[in-house]
């Protein structure tokens, strides 16, 4: 199963100097069954594209309560056995967990597929975004349409190999 690991640049140094993800239990988004039945598509690339930017958002809730980290939203793209990521069922349709599911446990950052990163360019926007949260979550328009100005930036596709180059750029 393909899961998408929310990060921020510090967060993926550490997974590369430790050679793993998470330490114990994590979350993570995937193509569950709710985010299937919310996003109305059968289209595979287009539910796994749903569940990473659900993981993109989470990565900017990680910038949120982390101001020291560089504005960049980061994705980690792996893959564990079926049975290591489960959604809660309890949570099925709520709109914050739309794709959420828990890892087991530490998953080897070998078995990463793609990293995802945004480029320099977003991260004025990222950083607007990340301070907006809060009143988004509160409701607040404004602050909802500065989040969603996050969005507008695709986050860039890296291959594993070039995971070192991306954290010397975390200092």
């Amino acid at each position: 199963m393909r899961v998408y690991v929310p990060l921020t640049l510090p967060g993926l140094a550490e997974a590369y100097k430790t050679g793993e993800l998470g330490g114990g239990p994590f979350t993570a988004y995937a193509v569950t069954p709710a985010l299937r039945e919310w996003y109305l598509s059968d289209d595979i690339e287009e539910l796994e594209y749903a569940a990473l930017s659900r993981a993109a958002l989470a990565s900017l809730r990680l910038l949120a309560v982390d101001p020291a980290a560089a504005r960049r939203r980061v994705v980690v793209a792996v893959d564990v056995p079926d049975g290591a990521a489960v959604a809660d069922p309890d949570r099925g349709l709520d709109p914050a967990a739309l794709g959420e599911v828990r890892v087991s446990g530490p998953v080897p950052l070998a078995k990463a597929a793609a990293v995802h990163v945004d480029a320099d360019d977003a991260e004025t926007d990222v950083s607007a975004a990340a301070a907006a949260l809060g009143a988004a979550d509160q409701g607040d328009d404004d602050a909802q349409f500065t989040v969603d100005g996050a969005e507008d930036h695709e986050l860039l596709w890296y291959a594993t190999q070039e995971i070192p180059n991306l954290v010397g750029s975390a200092d």
